[in-house]
């Protein structure tokens, strides 16, 4: 490994380094997008047993709204159920998109690592392309330097589509991941919100 490192030359370090930062990003976003991170199962059931057996206090809705980006929208509903449609329509989605904004923290990043590392290479490509067009004098060229040009060249383009592909791959993943989250979030505080409306009208009616 270290001597290809060393036949790639200097620039395999910014795609090196590259993909470290890649690597780093597909662990955190595994261990951040996990079901249990973000919807917890069965929280719908509990936490409508738990409206209809009592009031919830405000520090009981502060722990269910650091418990998981889904509590946090329950959290929510269950906040403002007493006021109008629009006004709660509103808050819920205001809540909505700042929880998708923080699970798609860090998947941008990913597609830049897929697109850059191509250039890095290419980079590495043209270092490499100097060093062969370097090895040719009046005298003749200078077999050494060719092959280590050639090396070079053909090293940081092979390495720049080897971090490329798996950073695309893994951007796609979570970025449906989370398109799946927000989903099952959606779906969960609707249903939450009808729950706890009926259940407010049932409560006149009486």
């Amino acid at each position: 490994m270290l001597q290809i490192i060393h036949d790639a030359g200097w620039p395999i370090w910014l795609l090196i380094a590259t993909s470290v930062i890649g690597l780093a990003l597909v662990i955190e976003r595994f261990l951040a997008l996990r079901s249990k991170n973000i919807a917890p199962a069965h929280l719908l059931d509990r936490v409508t047993d738990l409206m209809r057996q009592t009031a919830p206090s405000g520090a009981a809705l502060e722990k269910l709204a650091g418990s998981s980006p889904l509590g946090r929208v329950f959290a929510e509903v269950i906040a403002v159920r007493h006021h109008d449609t629009a006004y709660r329509v509103a808050a819920i989605e205001d809540v909505g998109k700042d929880v998708a904004y923080r699970l798609n923290r860090y998947v941008p990043s990913l597609a830049t690592v897929s697109v850059v590392s191509p250039l890095l290479g290419l980079f590495g490509t043209v270092v490499g392309m100097i060093e062969i067009f370097a090895s040719y004098t009046p005298a003749g060229g200078d077999p050494a330097q060719l092959a280590r040009g050639i090396s070079v060249a053909l090293y940081n383009t092979g390495f720049g589509i080897i971090i490329a592909v798996p950073a695309l791959i893994f951007h796609r993943y979570f970025k449906s991941r989370v398109e799946h989250f927000l989903h099952i979030i959606e779906h969960q505080a609707a249903t939450l919100d009808r729950i706890l409306q009926q259940d407010r009208k049932k409560g006149d009616g009486e």
